[in-house]
């Protein structure tokens, strides 16, 4: 096989270990013969996450084999500078509120773009034609790095830069939270589901003590919010009948 077949069939995640890039694994472990992962320590106020994404990646070759078969690689790298520069309620102790220029201060400038960029070159060095990121603008906390038009223009600017057909696939970015949930049902069943509640982890406080029906947390972050809120509608709309997901990937 060739290096640009191989390519092509193969992907890297931006996983970090919450629920979003969780559930964009398993869509890429459902379409790619190969899935390598791609974390980054940026200094984050709590190092959870990063021991979450190590769990759910042994769960996931334990507990699911046809995925087990095509995970591949896993990264991570140490972006500690993002972090001294950042100054943001997701890198220090500052509480978390809204500036007065209407974004929330767990916001993280720049964040996306160099997580992209580090991944396309990845992706450059092994021949990776897809990179799959879990960046949404229909639930989430109002980073303009997680908007569509964000994250296409990054995308055309990798491309232009590194003379390759790299894409950036966002399976969640015209999906809810609820949603988003009812996806991780109908890729990996509710074993799935239940997977994601017990390991992956959205809390801004990082709370690993509390534990609720959707997973654990403070359940007064936005992002506990978010998910809560989220898993409820789910919940409720999986006892309706009839009910189908509406699941928008948009490829950059």
């Amino acid at each position: 096989m060739t290096r640009t077949m191989e390519g092509k069939q193969r992907a890297l995640v931006l996983f970090s270990g919450g629920q979003d890039s969780t559930t964009c694994l398993a869509w890429a472990l459902a379409r790619f013969a190969r899935v390598d992962t791609l974390g980054f320590d940026y200094g984050q106020r709590n190092k959870i996450e990063l021991a979450c994404r190590t769990m759910i990646l042994r769960k996931i070759r334990a507990n699911f084999p046809p995925w087990a078969k095509r995970l591949g690689t896993d990264y991570t790298i140490d972006l500690s500078a993002l972090g001294e520069i950042a100054q943001t309620a997701l890198t220090d102790s500052t509480p978390i509120k809204t500036g007065d220029d209407g974004l929330p201060n767990t916001f993280v400038p720049g964040r996306n773009l160099i997580f992209l960029s580090f991944a396309a070159a990845i992706a450059h060095r092994d021949g990776i034609a897809c990179l799959v990121g879990g960046m949404s603008q229909t639930d989430y906390s109002g980073y303009p790095d997680c908007r569509d038009a964000t994250v296409k223009a990054i995308g055309r600017a990798m491309r232009l830069a590194m003379d390759s057909d790299v894409r950036v696939r966002t399976p969640l970015m015209w999906i809810d939270k609820a949603a988003t949930w009812t996806l991780a049902e109908a890729l990996g069943g509710r074993e799935f589901v239940d997977l994601i509640i017990e390991y992956s982890h959205s809390c801004y406080l990082g709370d690993r003590v509390a534990r609720h029906s959707w997973g654990y947390g403070c359940a007064e972050c936005p992002a506990c919010q978010l998910r809560a809120q989220g898993y409820d509608r789910y919940m409720r709309a999986s006892t309706a009948p009839g009910k189908t997901l509406r699941s928008e990937d948009s490829e950059k």
